[in-house]
Order: C-alpha cells, then sequence, then structure tokens
C-alpha cells in the first residue's frame, strides 16, 4: 500500500521535506496524481509552518490547496490522510503539530478515508485521546462515514473557527418577523438537517415548505435542501468572486445572510401551525400585499388595513391621527389615492373599533385567514416583459404558487391565465430571461420573458414541480400497497 522510496521509520514521521513522490503506492501509476500529491504535501508543509512561505492572501487559500485535488481525485483523499498523520507522528515542533491537528480536524469534515485506511485512521485518534481535538475528530469521521464527502474544500468560516480554537460553528439565522437566533452548524450539516433543528427550536409543526436562503452581493438564493451547507456558501462565494474582478491583488470581501423562510405553501392554511403563521406567513405576506400585487376589494382593505394597525400597536389608539402618514405600510400602495387620507383613517378606525380587544396574534391569523381565500396567496410574485403574447400586456405579473404559474394583468390584478403544472413541460433561465414552455412539442406553446430574476423563477418551479411528482409517485405507491 505504501510506496518503500525511503527509510519506514523516516517515511512514517515529520519532515520538513518536500516529498519526490506519492506516499501511497495506488498514486505512483498515475503521473499526474503524483504530481498533485506532491504539491498537496508542500501546501501542509507551508500550513504547519515547516516550509517558507510567503504571507497567503486568503485564510483558506492553503487548505484550498491541499483537499482540492482530493475532493475531485478519490484516491488522493487516503494520500492526503496518509500526509497529515505522516507529519504528526513524532512532531516535536508544538506549533507544527496544533496546525496539524487543525489540518485533520478539517479533514475528518470533508470526507472519510477508504475501508482500507480506515482503521488505521481510527487507530491513529484512538492512541492520541490525549490531544484537545482527536475524540472531536473520531466523531467529525463518524459524521462523514455517515453522510458522505463533501464537494468542496473548508468554508472560511470552519478554518477560521479552528485556528480561533473552536470547534463549535454558530451561524445566525434571520426570521421575516425582524428576528434572528444562533444556530451550531457542523461541516456535515446538511441544509435538511439545518432546517429541522430551526423548525423544532422555534416550535414550528414541521419544517416542510422552508427553505434556507443565502443572500450575497445582489442576490438571495435557496439551498437546495440534500446539499451541505457550507459547501452550498462555498460554491457561491467562488461563483460571485469569479464575476468580480480582484482589485489591487485584493479579494473582495463577500459577505453573507442566511435566511429560514417559506418557500413552497402547498399545504400552507392559517391556524394550523401558530407559530408559523406568527413569524413567518404574516410577515412573508404583508409585503405582497402592501406592493400591490393582489385583487382586492375597498372592503377588504379597511378590514385588513385595520387589522395591521393592530398588529402593529394593538389596543393603542395613540397613533389614529398619525393614519394619514402610514398609509403606505396599511394599505397597498396602488389603492391608497384611490380617497383621501383623512377618508382612510375614519374607515379604518371604525373597522379596528369593530373588533376591540383582539390580541396581535389574533389579527395576525385574521390577516392570513382573509387573503387565504384569494386564489394570489402564498405567492411568489414577478414584473416581466414578455412579447410572445400579443394578447396580453408588454408587462406582466407572474405569480408562482401552489396552482401553478399565473399571468396577472399588473393594471387591473386580472388573473389572465393559469398554467397548473402538469402542463408545463420545459423551462429555462439565464441573466437576463425565463422561457417557459407550456403543453407539448407539436402543439405547445411558449413564453419568453425578460427579467433579471430567472435564477428564482427557475428554482421556484422546479420546487414545487418536483415536490408534485414526490406527492403522486407516493400516492401511487400507497395504491399499490393496498
Amino acid at each position: 500500500m505504501v510506496s518503500k522510496a525511503r527509510g519506514k521509520d523516516r517515511l512514517w514521521s515529520h519532515t520538513r521535506e518536500p516529498l519526490k513522490q506519492a506516499l501511497l503506492k495506488k498514486i505512483l501509476g498515475s503521473e499526474e496524481l503524483s504530481q498533485e500529491a506532491c504539491m498537496a504535501f508542500i501546501a501542509v508543509l507551508k500550513y504547519m509552518g515547516d516550509y517558507p512561505s510567503k504571507r497567503t492572501r486568503s485564510v483558506n487559500e492553503l487548505t484550498d490547496q491541499i483537499f482540492e485535488g482530493a475532493l475531485k481525485a478519490e484516491p488522493l483523499k487516503d494520500e492526503v490522510y496518509v500526509q497529515i498523520l505522516k507529519q504528526l507522528t513524532d512532531n516535536h515542533i508544538r506549533y507544527s503539530e496544533e496546525r496539524g491537528w487543525e489540518l485533520l480536524w478539517l479533514c475528518t469534515g470533508l470526507f472519510p478515508p477508504s475501508n482500507i485506511l480506515l482503521p488505521h485512521v481510527q487507530h491513529f485518534l484512538q492512541s492520541r485521546k490525549h490531544s484537545p481535538l482527536a475524540l472531536d475528530c473520531l466523531q467529525r469521521l463518524q459524521k462523514a462515514l455517515r453522510n458522505g464527502s463533501r464537494k468542496y474544500p473548508p468554508h472560511l468560516v470552519e478554518v477560521e473557527a479552528i485556528q480561533h480554537k473552536t470547534t463549535q460553528i454558530f451561524h445566525k439565522v434571520y426570521f421575516p418577523d425582524d428576528t434572528d437566533e444562533a444556530f451550531e452548524v457542523e461541516s456535515s450539516t446538511k441544509a435538511k438537517d439545518f432546517c429541522q433543528n430551526i423548525a423544532a427550536r422555534l416550535l414550528l409543526k414541521s419544517s416542510e415548505g422552508f427553505s434556507l436562503f443565502v443572500k450575497i452581493a445582489d442576490k438571495v438564493i435557496s439551498v437546495p435542501e440534500n446539499d451541505f451547507f457550507f459547501d452550498f456558501v462555498r460554491h457561491l462565494t467562488d461563483w460571485i468572486k469569479k464575476a468580480r474582478p480582484v482589485k489591487d491583488g485584493i479579494v473582495p470581501s463577500l459577505t453573507y445572510q442566511v435566511f429560514f423562510m417559506k418557500k413552497l405553501w402547498t399545504t400552507t392554511v392559517p391556524g394550523k401551525d401558530p407559530m408559523a403563521d406568527s413569524i413567518f406567513h404574516y410577515y412573508q405576506e404583508l409585503p405582497k400585499y402592501l406592493r400591490g400585487y393582489h385583487k382586492c376589494t375597498r372592503e377588504e382593505v379597511l378590514q385588513l388595513g385595520a387589522l395591521i394597525y393592530r398588529v402593529k400597536f394593538e389596543e393603542d389608539k395613540s397613533y389614529f391621527p398619525s393614519i394619514p402618514k402610514l398609509l403606505r405600510e396599511l394599505v397597498p400602495q396602488d389603492l391608497i389615492r384611490q380617497i383621501s387620507p383623512d377618508d382612510w383613517k375614519r374607515s379604518i378606525v371604525a373597522y379596528f373599533n369593530k373588533h376591540a380587544g383582539k390580541s396581535k396574534e389574533e389579527a395576525k391569523l385574521a390577516f392570513l385567514k382573509l387573503i387565504f381565500k384569494w386564489p394570489t396567496f402564498g405567492s411568489a410574485f414577478f414584473e416581466v416583459k414578455q412579447t410572445t403574447e400579443p394578447n396580453f400586456p408588454e408587462i406582466l405579473l407572474i405569480a408562482i404558487n401552489k396552482y401553478g404559474v399565473s399571468l396577472i394583468d399588473p393594471r387591473t390584478k386580472d388573473i389572465l391565465t393559469t398554467h397548473p403544472f402538469t402542463k408545463i413541460s420545459n423551462w429555462s433561465s439565464g441573466n437576463t430571461y425565463f422561457h417557459i414552455t407550456i403543453g407539448n412539442l407539436v402543439r405547445g406553446s411558449k413564453l419568453l420573458c425578460e427579467t433579471s430574476l430567472g435564477y428564482k423563477m427557475d428554482d421556484l418551479l422546479t420546487s414545487y414541480i418536483s415536490q408534485m411528482l414526490t406527492a403522486m409517485s407516493k400516492q401511487r405507491g400507497s395504491r399499490s400497497g393496498k
């Protein structure tokens, strides 16, 4: 398994010399892999302070050089493990040894060794229980065996954490009601586990339909549930960095925020999950209502205005005189000019007085129950420019919701047509467009839209359709099981 390049003892102990060839026999047959192994080892030496190195441009520059090759080529995974274990054997330089343990900690969070090497790695860790990271590495190894290998090298957050001697990484997550909480995220945490942890902490009945979103630069992107959380963020930051030029040799810092929100509203019924209504559904639906995306009657607008006031100020009537100034927060923006500010105030106050004693939470639920009756409840809305349908306005409002894709006249708010998911055969998106095909290729029709939010429409459509297909296959399964 191991090449006999030099004396066995020297081969298996700490060195400050670069390797002339890979440590494992299985790699020696490939010159390319062998060369990559030697380059990775130089990065290991540099990271551990055993080899002269220029100041790195970023915290994860060396860890990228160590792990990138192994994540692309399976045989290099064992090679990297063996290189790190070698550098931790008979290492009497304290700084170097500490840095070596950091690398082993990162490695056990990325991928497990092969079945042949696994017992050796486990034995190494068990025989060094005195080391502060040994137990944690063993646990990380178990999780890597259970969850499989990551796709990308460690995220900056992981590297910084272990360099600061913290093995627990806490991540702030923001919610639509303007609150946030910190959650522990591990190297092996997948988005689905993260969602379930959040749902449990917030006492939600279920995490179904919820998703994590990462806000970075000017984009908000949903994290696929089976992705490792740090893989996704790493991939995203790399992708955005490529699109942004490096100025004066300085890599732009890419800070990101993590949001947790309801994404798919298929099974959402107000009143069924009070915590979800209170923290998510109300605060996610309110801005869409105020932007004027729904078709509603004056009566409904007055009722809703009184309920929004109650959520804001509860029973406090001292803000009544300020209602004319607060109209943008109480009434859909396109309706504000329909009557005078004083008329709005009088009518909203009259509706407010009808519901004396209603609590803030009851007002949120009443708001949701009213808008739940509308076919556009729980929609994601997109303003687009279309050129393919002469009978429709050029500027269209597209709503994607549990019923499918609705095309709405932005002026009248009338739903012009709704394409159910079962009739949608194809879609594609780019930086400036979103295309969708309805029906089959022979008798189908195409809708071409200009929009900068094509990536969001594409993702939402994909998620709703895959949810529908999963539900259909479950139904078939339960029928055949009877």
